[in-house]
């Protein structure tokens, strides 16, 4: 069975999509740990980053790094952080944050939760700079 990022990319489950190629897929989290959390994935569904090819992992890379511009100019922030934990979901995936101190990301503190439409506001402005 399909991972539940695997039915996001292919539309089976709704998301804030944020950005998208032929290979990959970017949304927000759900839960984010701060406005902004993004998570990026391979399509190909891998369930361990260090298991993609080469080309795969800086394919991945590359793609998340365009996710990052857009999302520094959608989100004020000094830097965007980027994560790679794992153990959630069975497959490969990027967690990408706006950040202005550390504590931006807590991954084992409380995650937000945010209404709906602050959700789309967020995406429609971190889409809107992807190039």
């Amino acid at each position: 069975m399909p991972s539940i990022f695997s039915r996001i990319a292919a539309g089976e489950i709704p998301s804030y999509k944020v950005a998208e190629d032929e290979s990959h897929f970017a949304f927000l989290d759900i839960n984010p740990v701060h406005p902004g959390h993004v998570l990026v994935i391979p399509k190909k569904e891998v369930d361990y980053i260090f298991d993609l090819s080469d080309r795969e992992y800086a394919s991945l890379m590359l793609f998340a790094k365009r996710v990052a511009k857009a999302l520094k100019k959608a989100i004020p922030c000094k830097k965007v952080g980027i994560t790679v934990i794992g153990l959630d979901v069975p497959h490969t995936h990027v967690h990408l944050v706006p950040m202005n101190t550390g504590a931006d990301m807590n991954f084992c503190g409380e995650k937000l939760t945010l209404p709906a439409e602050e959700m789309q506001k967020i995406a429609d402005a971190i889409a809107a700079e992807f190039e």
